[in-house]
């Protein structure tokens, strides 16, 4: 059954369960939403070796469930389809620049995860980590939080 994105939503963030304290407070506060936040990619692991994530490297998913962002040298666009806690990027569509060799390693790297089929969205402590069912993982926190 495919929800749609903001029905999605609701399940990922319950089932994902990475409520966060406000000291002080005595309240419990959401975790980031998923889509209509501005994501920064910090980094990608794949294969064991960890790739940090250029400056420009971000990701956003409108409530319309499209995505787009910068891979670290290109801009891209994507449809996602949200299902149960659980993300899968269509076909990107990128800009063809090309940057210095740090910069297209890392795109290279994110790109292979992206498209590497359902991802495993996990939020905690406000970040997200999507998890590619053969390991790699791209480790992304709000662009407020930077």
């Amino acid at each position: 059954m495919t929800l749609t994105v903001a029905a999605a939503l609701v399940p990922l963030a319950v089932a994902c369960g990475n409520d966060t304290a406000d000291p002080g407070s005595g309240s419990v506060a959401p975790p980031p939403k998923l889509t209509g936040t501005d994501w920064r990619v910090d980094s990608v692991t794949e294969g064991g070796t960890t790739h940090r994530a250029p400056a420009a490297a971000r990701i956003r998913i409108g409530d319309d469930g499209r995505a787009t962002g910068n891979l670290g040298c290109n801009t891209f666009s994507a449809p996602t389809t949200i299902d149960d806690g659980r993300i899968d990027f269509g076909t990107l569509r990128t800009t063809r620049m090309a940057c210095d060799e740090p910069r297209m390693t890392f795109e290279r790297a994110l790109t292979r995860a992206l498209n590497s089929g359902a991802l495993t969205a996990r939020t905690d402590d406000g970040t997200l980590t999507l998890t590619a069912e053969k390991g790699a993982r791209v480790q992304l926190t709000p662009s407020a939080a930077k």
